[in-house]
């Protein structure tokens, strides 16, 4: 549960085939065993003469960033299903979700500063946009792991639900997305993270252009009918 060259590497592909597959409607990240994931395994270090560490290690830290950033973009739901510890890279894999479930028992932090290291993965670029700067400071200066509860009042945890429930929990929130618009959810992510770079005028305008595009989508006619009609509606992404 740590993050190799080659998790990397397979989440790179897994993403791929994602943003390629229709049937896809979202993708579930989680881990095995106790914890979700505790940062980056850098022990390909140890076959690296001394000298070339930095190097080293910043190329490896630029790919898992790219990565992220692509999970982050991915034009349909990424949901976290944090079973366990979530700490350094396992929280700025937590960071690029777009929801997060997470069991009881989990715990939740940056973890950086135990060890000496900064973030690398773009902890530091969202955790303040997550949970603003003074709570995301507690928790890049002190290294400490809270509990799910707590990061759910701070508002990275969207629920908290029984250990041994977790994939249970996720695939009822997957069958919800499921009956909704995979080209209407592809817009309200793209409105959502790109309006937090805009002012309020710009976003709202924003907005009406997004609208004007899927307006014309059969999507958004097929929810139009269904209403009138008193019917579920049957979307085709498109």
């Amino acid at each position: 549960n740590s993050i190799s060259r080659e998790v990397i590497a397979n989440i790179d592909s897994y993403l791929d085939r994602a943003a390629a597959d229709p049937e896809v409607i979202a993708v579930i990240l989680t881990g095995t065993g106790r914890a979700f994931c505790a940062g980056a395994d850098l022990t390909f270090l140890n076959d690296v003469p001394e000298e070339l560490h930095p190097a080293e290690s910043a190329r490896f830290i630029r790919t898992a960033t790219d990565v992220m950033r692509k999970m982050e973009l991915l034009p349909k739901p990424v949901i976290a299903a944090v079973n366990g510890i979530a700490t350094a890279g396992g929280m700025e894999l937590v960071l690029c979700c777009d929801l997060v479930i997470a069991a009881e028992s989990a715990r939740l932090g940056d973890g950086h500063a135990n060890y000496g290291l900064l973030p690398g993965a773009g902890a530091s670029a969202r955790l303040p946009r997550k949970i603003g700067a003074t709570r995301a400071k507690y928790l890049f200066f002190t290294g400490d792991l809270l509990p799910a509860k707590r990061m759910e009042q701070a508002g990275l945890v969207n629920d908290v639900v029984p250990d041994g429930t977790l994939i249970e929990h996720v695939e009822a929130l997957l069958a919800k997305l499921a009956n909704k618009s995979p080209l209407g959810l592809r817009r309200m992510k793209q409105l959502a993270d790109d309006s937090l770079e805009f002012t309020l005028d710009q976003a709202l305008n924003y907005e009406q252009q997004i609208n004007e595009y899927y307006m014309v989508s059969y999507d958004r006619k097929e929810g139009v009918t269904a209403f009138n009609e008193k019917r579920k509606p049957v979307f085709l992404g498109r």
